[in-house]
C-alpha cells in the first residue's frame, strides 16, 4: 500500500537525504538470479508489516510472518494490554524504495534493506531509528543519552552498558543487594522516546544495551510469533507515562490506608503476641494501619497450614474472626500472606463462569472468600515466577476483581513479589523481593525502585530493613532504611529475625523466634552482632519519621490521584521533571516525591555530612527552611535523625495533624506550609479513601495559587475539575521562615469560594 505524497511533505526528508546518505531511497536486494528481492523478510521468513497510529504522538508497528495459509500470523490472545483505538496507516509485503507518512504529529520513514522505521517530531528532529536484522529479528535502535525503565532489578541506574535479558526469579541477579527480578519490555530514552514491546513474556527475550546502541533480540524458539511495539515521542517526560495509559490503562485509586506504615510479622508463637504487637503500637504513639501475618510454610507458625492453603493454623488463629475483630477495635487492617498460586491461572474477569479450577473466579469463591469474609483488607500473593505474563496479569486481576465481588464499592489492596505489564490496571503493588540487610543494598533499592516506577508499575516498596539479615544489619541501617521507606508508596517493615524490624525491637535484646533456615545458603554472615540489640535511639527516630508520613497524607494521597490521571508515580527520578538537566538526568540515589519534596536517602555507615544535588531554582530546606539556590550539589549536615529533605520554592503542601491511623479522627485543620521565593500553583485532591465513588465524579480539587510578590494566596474550587465542589473547611497556612518551625500563619473558614488571602 501507498500513500500519495506532496511536495512540501517530501523537503524537509529530501534535505536529510542530501546530508546524509542513511536516508536515501534504497532500491532493495538482488536474489540469487540477479532480481531485486523486495520481501520483507522476519528471521528469514517473508513478513508483514504494519503501521498503526495510536495517538498524535505515538505509533504501533508490527511484523508478522507469512503462515502457510498466505495470511500474516497472529499474536497470541493478550490481555496484557487493552482494547484502544486504532488507525491503520499502512501495510507492507514488499518494499522497493522508502516511503513516507504523516501519522500525527510524527512523520515517518520506512526503509527497505535493511529494513528500517525513522520516526521525526514535526520539526524534523529524530525521535528514534528500528532496524530489523532480517535474519535473526533483532531490532536495533538509538541509545545516545541515559535509558530508564525494564521493570525492576538487574544492573540499575541507567541501563545502557548492560545485557538485560527477561529472565524473572529470586536469585536472577544479584538478589542480595538488588532484589528479585520483575521484567517488563517498558523502555524510555531522556531524550524524548519510549518504547514498548509486546511480546510473549521469555527469559529468551533480550535487551542488549552493551553497545553504542541498543537491540532487542526476540526469544529465538518465538520467531514464529510476531513482533509488536509501540513508540512515543514525547516532549515533555509525562507524556510518556500518559501515552502508556492509552494501550495499557490507568492504575486505580488505592486506599487511603494502603499509605499508612504495615507491620510484618513472621513465625507467631502465640496470639496474646500478635496482639500485643498491636497494643503497643497504639501504647507507644507509633503510627500504623495494618499488620501482615505470613503462611505457614516458610516459617513453623503463620497464619495458615502451609502453602496453598487457606485454612487457619489454630495453635495461633484459634478464633480468627474474634481475633480480626479485637484488631479491627485497635483500627487495624488484616493482610494475609499465599503463596504457590496455580500454573495456568486465567480469566478475564470474576463475573465469567467456568468449570476450571485455574479460573480466577472459582479460584477466589473456592479458597479466598470465607477468609475474606471473616475480615481480611488485604493479600500478600508472593512467589508467582513460574507464571506466563497472562496469568501474572490474571492473578493481579482476582486480587482486586474478587474482593469487589466479595465486598462491593470497598477499595481492595494486594501486594505482589512478581507482576508484568498491565498489572497496574489492577492496583499493581509489587515489592523489591527478598533482599539481605547491607549498607549496599539500601543504596541500590533507590535506583530499583525508580526504574520499576516508571515502567511496570507506579506503587512499590521494598522490605524494611532488608529481608535477610547480616552482620552489618544495625540499628542505624535499620533507621536509615526506615527513613528512605517513609517515601516509597509501600512503607512495610519485613525479614527474618522479625522483632528487629518492630520500631521498638532494637531495644528489646530480642531478634525473634527461630526459624527453618530454607536458605541458609543464600547468606553467609549470619545475624547482627549481640551488642546491637540494645539502641534506645531507634524508637524515637522511627517515630518522628512515622509521624511525618501520616502528617504528609493529603500531599501523597493527591500524588496517587496524580498516577491515576496521568500514569506519574510518586516517586520520581529528578530526569521526570528535569529532563534537559544533564547532572539530574544522571541522579540515581535520590529522588522527588511528588513535584516538590526532594528525598536524599543516607546509605552509608556513621556518616556526618550528605551530598545532595539541587537542580535549576530555589529550594528550601525541609528541616530547617533554610533557602538554597540550586543547580549544584550542596553538603547538608547529618545525625542518625536527620534525611535530607528540600522543598521547591513556590510548593504548597499540606500537611494533617499526626495520626496514629489514617482513618482517625482529628480535631485540628490541615495546614499548608508555604514555601515562598517563587510563585507556585498547587492542586488538592480529596475523596472519601476507601470507596470506588471517585469513579463516578465523587471527589474534589482544590486550586491554590501563590503569588511571591504580593505575597497574596487564593484558594478556589479548581475550575478545571470534573468532581464535584469541595465542602467548607478550616483551613491554615503557614509561611516556613528560616530556623523557625513557626512562621506567619493564618486561619481561614473556607467556605468553598474564590478567596485570597495576603501575608505580611
Amino acid at each position: 500500500m501507498k500513500k500519495t505524497i506532496t511536495l512540501w511533505m517530501l523537503t524537509p526528508f529530501l534535505l536529510l537525504a542530501v546530508q546524509n546518505p542513511a536516508f536515501s531511497a534504497d532500491p532493495g536486494a538482488k536474489d540469487s538470479s540477479g532480481e531485486w528481492d523486495e520481501t520483507i523478510r522476519y528471521a528469514g521468513q517473508p513478513a508483514e508489516l504494519s503501521l498503526v497510529q495510536v495517538s498524535e504522538r505515538t505509533i504501533e508497528v508490527q511484523l508478522s510472518p507469512i503462515g502457510s495459509d498466505g495470511q500474516p500470523v497472529e499474536l497470541p490472545s493478550s490481555e496484557v494490554l487493552i482494547d484502544f483505538p486504532r488507525n491503520p496507516i499502512a501495510t507492507w509485503r514488499t518494499l522497493y524504495e522508502t516511503e513516507f507518512h504523516e501519522v500525527g504529529n510524527l512523520r515517518v520513514e520506512v526503509q527497505p534493506d535493511p529494513l528500517r522505521v525513522v520516526v521525526r517530531n514535526s520539526d524534523g528532529d529524530l525521535v528514534q531509528s528500528m532496524t530489523w536484522d532480517e535474519e535473526t529479528g533483532a531490532i536495533a535502535f538509538n541509545t545516545d543519552a541515559p535509558v530508564f525503565g525494564l521493570g525492576h532489578g538487574g544492573p540499575q541506574f541507567d541501563r545502557r552498558g548492560n545485557v538485560l535479558p527477561m529472565r524473572d526469579g529470586w536469585g536472577a541477579y544479584r538478589r542480595p543487594t538488588h532484589g528479585s527480578r520483575v521484567s517488563a519490555p517498558m523502555i524510555i530514552g531522556s531524550d524524548g522516546w519510549s518504547m514498548f514491546v509486546h511480546h510473549p513474556i521469555s527469559s529468551g527475550n533480550v535487551f542488549d544495551l552493551e553497545g553504542e546502541g541498543g537491540l532487542f533480540i526476540p526469544d529465538e524458539e518465538m520467531l514464529d510469533v510476531p513482533l509488536r511495539f509501540f513508540l512515543t515521542a514525547w516532549d515533555e517526560p509525562v507524556q510518556a507515562l500518559s501515552e502508556y495509559r492509552l494501550i495499557a490503562g490507568e492504575t486505580p485509586m488505592p486506599p487511603l490506608w494502603s499509605l499508612g506504615y504495615m507491620q510484618s510479622h513472621r513465625t507467631l508463637e502465640s496470639t496474646e503476641q500478635l496482639l500485643q504487637v498491636a497494643y503497643n503500637f497504639r501504647a507507644r504513639n507509633i503510627p500504623a494501619d495494618a499488620v501482615i501475618y505470613l503462611g505457614t510454610g516458610f516459617t513453623p507458625s503463620g497464619w495458615n497450614r502451609g502453602h496453598g492453603n487457606f485454612e487457619f493454623n489454630e495453635e495461633i488463629f484459634d478464633d480468627p474472626e474474634d481475633i480480626f475483630r479485637q484488631l479491627k477495635e485497635l483500627n487495624f487492617n488484616v493482610v494475609l500472606h499465599t503463596y504457590a498460586p496455580p500454573r495456568g491461572l486465567h480469566g478475564s474477569s470474576i463475573e465469567e463462569t467456568s468449570d476450571e479450577e485455574t479460573h480466577i473466579r472459582n479460584y477466589w469463591l473456592d479458597n479466598h472468600e470465607s477468609v475474606f469474609d471473616m475480615g481480611v483488607d488485604g493479600w500478600w500473593p508472593d512467589g508467582g515466577e513460574p507464571l506466563s505474563s497472562e496469568s501474572r496479569v490474571a492473578r493481579y486481576r482476582m486480587y482486586w476483581q474478587g474482593p469487589l465481588y466479595s465486598r462491593p464499592n470497598t477499595r481492595p489492596w494486594n501486594i505482589n513479589r512478581t507482576g508484568y505489564s498491565g498489572a497496574h490496571r489492577y492496583g499493581g503493588w509489587i515489592w523489591s523481593g527478598d533482599p539481605d540487610s547491607y549498607w549496599e543494598t539500601l543504596k541500590t533499592q533507590i535506583a530499583v525502585g525508580l526504574n520499576h516506577s516508571v515502567s511496570l508499575t507506579p506503587y512499590w516498596g521494598s522490605d524494611t530493613g532488608g529481608f535477610l539479615p547480616s552482620r552489618e544489619l544495625t540499628g542505624e541501617l535499620y533507621v536509615r532504611w526506615l527513613q528512605f521507606s517513609a517515601f516509597t508508596a509501600s512503607m512495610r517493615s519485613h525479614g527474618r529475625a522479625w522483632h528487629l524490624r518492630l520500631p521498638w525491637g532494637w531495644n528489646t535484646a530480642n531478634l525473634g523466634p527461630a526459624e527453618v533456615d530454607a536458605f541458609s545458603d543464600a547468606f553467609e554472615d549470619g545475624y547482627p552482632f549481640p551488642g546491637e540489640l540494645r539502641n534506645a535511639m531507634v524508637e524515637p527516630i522511627a517515630r518522628e519519621y512515622l509521624q511525618l508520613r501520616y502528617r504528609l497524607l493529603p500531599y501523597s494521597y493527591t500524588l496517587t490521584r496524580d498516577t491515576y490521571d496521568t500514569g506519574m508515580p510518586p516517586m520520581r527520578a529528578l530526569w521526570l521533571h528535569y529532563p534537559d538537566d544533564p547532572e539530574a538526568v544522571a541522579v540515581g540515589d535520590q529522588f522527588l516525591w511528588g513535584r516538590d519534596i526532594m528525598v536524599a536517602p543516607v546509605y552509608e555507615q556513621g556518616v556526618t555530612e550528605w551530598d545532595v544535588y539541587l537542580p535549576e531554582g530555589l529550594w528550601l530546606d525541609y528541616w530547617t527552611n533554610e533557602k538554597v539556590e540550586g543547580g549544584r550539589t550542596v553538603t547538608r549536615q547529618v545525625d542518625m535523625g536527620t534525611m535530607p529533605l528540600y522543598v521547591r520554592a513556590g510548593a504548597m503542601i499540606p500537611h494533617d495533624p499526626v495520626r496514629q491511623y489514617t482513618a482517625q479522627e482529628v480535631d485540628q485543620p490541615t495546614m499548608f506550609h508555604i514555601y515562598d521565593g517563587a510563585d507556585g500553583t498547587y492542586r488538592w485532591y480529596r475523596d472519601d479513601g476507601s470507596s470506588q465513588d471517585y469513579e463516578n465524579g465523587e471527589y474534589s480539587w482544590t486550586l491554590l495559587n501563590w503569588n511571591d510578590d504580593s505575597r497574596e494566596l487564593t484558594i478556589e474550587p479548581d475550575p478545571a475539575s470534573e468532581g464535584r465542589s469541595p465542602e467548607p473547611v478550616t483551613l491554615r497556612f503557614r509561611m516556613m521562615e528560616v530556623g523557625a518551625t513557626a512562621g506567619a500563619m493564618q486561619t481561614l473558614q473556607w467556605d468553598g469560594t474564590r478567596t485570597t488571602i495576603s501575608f505580611p
